[in-house]
């Protein structure tokens, strides 16, 4: 579908200034070559090019278009940090740990480098056993049926993870239905800030929330809006960066984040972090430090 729409923006009679797209499914690089003289600036969002992508289009430079920008966040790290919380609440002798993990899609770079992390933090823990890896492709209802049948093979699962939390939900409905309480039997953790996400943590019934990465977008737009502006967008020289969206969200966090909802621009002065009308060497602090809001 993002295919069908770009080739319909690109070669329709009024192109945009800019087209900001996310390497779902693998579909960059098509998008990329597509966009070679067409005069729009393209700019990568939340699933950037994987190596091979990356080398393929270094190779064949007169076949692709020049990226503007990538912004993806820290994905790894956020796995990777997920599992550490979810173990540090269990009992220091609990002794061997089951652990089900709920990936995304095998093609999308996002879902890859979160179960990475999580294998990452696996070394550090032999306690922890990983039964398996589903995935559920970001969906509830998938997650759910496949859940249904894990927690049966597996009853003495204490950790779930979840890359998003559609299917930490979908997964807990199924421990539920199995007499499993989340929070006291099993402890759930996803990424995402949704509404739902954040009354969950609050209530317990996540024990370990990540979010943050929808800034993705609001940043991107900072740099086109500079970009527009005729500023550098590659201050610090670089063209890709990996940037410190996804935080850690307790209890307190999750309270202030449902409040920030409600407002537009849920809590944050993005046009504050803009270049226009900062000395040369203005750096883009959101590149590196998490922004608190």
């Amino acid at each position: 579908m993002a295919l069908t729409q770009a080739r319909a923006i690109l070669g329709g009679p009024q192109r945009p200034d800019y087209l900001v797209l996310v390497n779902e499914r693998y579909v960059a690089p098509e998008i990329i070559r597509l966009s070679r003289g067409t005069g729009v600036k393209l700019f990568l969002v939340n699933n950037g090019l994987t190596a091979s992508q990356a080398r393929s289009i270094e190779a064949q430079p007169g076949k692709y278009a020049e990226l503007l920008g990538t912004l993806t966040a820290n994905d790894e790290q956020a796995g990777f940090e997920m599992l550490h919380q979810m173990v540090a609440q269990l009992p220091r002798d609990s002794g061997p740990v089951d652990l089900l993990a709920f990936a995304g899609v095998k093609t999308t770079p996002a879902s890859q480098l979160r179960e990475e992390g999580m294998r990452r933090a696996l070394a550090d823990f032999p306690q922890v056993r990983l039964r398996q890896v589903v995935y559920g492709g970001w969906s509830r209802q998938r997650a759910y049926e496949q859940a249904q049948q894990l927690v049966e093979r597996y009853p003495a699962t204490r950790l779930v993870w979840s890359a998003n939390d559609e299917m930490a939900f979908g997964a807990m409905q199924a421990f539920e239905e199995a007499g499993r309480k989340p929070g006291r039997d099993v402890l759930f953790s996803a990424i995402n800030s949704s509404a739902e996400a954040l009354r969950a943590r609050i209530d317990g019934r996540l024990s370990v929330l990540m979010g943050g990465h929808f800034t993705l977008g609001g940043w991107a737009m900072v740099m086109l809006h500079d970009d527009a502006q005729g500023l550098a967008v590659n201050r610090d020289g670089l063209r890709e960066h990996r940037i410190p969206v996804l935080q850690s969200i307790d209890q307190a966090k999750a309270t202030r984040w449902l409040k920030l909802l409600e407002r537009p621009d849920y809590g944050i002065d993005f046009q504050h972090y803009s270049a226009e009308g900062r000395p040369p060497d203005y750096k883009y602090p959101f590149l590196t430090s998490p922004i608190n809001y």
